[in-house]
């Protein structure tokens, strides 16, 4: 009788220790996924010197404004921007491991426009960002792939096949898709550089506008 007692008393003696250890257990765990719920969706932007920020002041570049755009609609997001000036769409195959070096839970996708500058067959731009799209989806990576046009220049023919490649391979691989990164800027002299090529401050302001309603759509699925 006395040994059960002892027991009793020792288990006794224990309980509010170990209640206590449980409560810590519980509130560290709630804690958790209170942060696990806060934490920022990481955007990974990939791109060439459209998105880079070629020609402009620090905090100017398209994943910055996109960024704050995107936190004033109370959208928790950070955008990386991997983008590099001058990169085709081989360039971008080539580096996609570095871009994704810190993760991503989406990929904003911007490639081509060099590809056509530089006249590269088609067929090449489209098998160099199939293979990108289909290393993302088996990444388990969502991407809104941007549009690019073929400059005048270069041709009805030319135009017509570089630009067919990117519907269909949204279409392909199910992505998100903008159809024309440049649409409502291309060849406005009052929002593009003195190049003439790539926007201002006040022309990436009207890209992201535009893309913001497909961006947002696209976070909410």
């Amino acid at each position: 009788m006395q040994k059960q007692q002892g027991l009793t008393l020792a288990y006794g003696g224990y309980l509010p220790i170990i209640n206590l250890f449980v409560l810590i257990i519980i509130a560290f765990c709630g804690v958790m996924a209170t942060a696990k719920a806060e934490e920022a969706i990481r955007i990974v932007a990939i791109g060439d010197s459209l998105t880079a920020g070629y020609g402009l002041p620090t905090g100017e570049d398209f994943p910055s404004q996109l960024e704050a755009a995107l936190l004033e609609k109370g959208l928790k997001v950070t955008i990386e921007n991997a983008s590099v000036s001058g990169d085709t769409t081989a360039g971008g195959l080539q580096r996609l491991d570095w871009a994704l070096g810190n993760g991503a839970d989406l990929v904003i996708l911007e490639l081509g426009a060099n590809d056509a500058l530089r006249g590269i067959p088609p067929k090449e731009t489209r098998k160099n960002l199939d293979e990108i799209l289909e290393i993302l989806e088996n990444k388990e990576i969502p991407v809104l792939l941007a549009g690019m046009r073929a400059p005048p220049n270069m041709g009805a023919d030319y135009a017509t096949e570089f630009d067919q490649i990117f519907p269909d391979l949204a279409s392909k691989y199910k992505t998100g898709y903008y159809p024309f990164f440049l649409d409502g800027v291309a060849a406005d002299p009052e929002l593009n550089q003195s190049d003439y090529i790539h926007p201002n401050a006040a022309g990436v302001k009207v890209i992201v506008g535009n893309m913001l309603p497909y961006v947002v759509a696209f976070l909410e699925k």
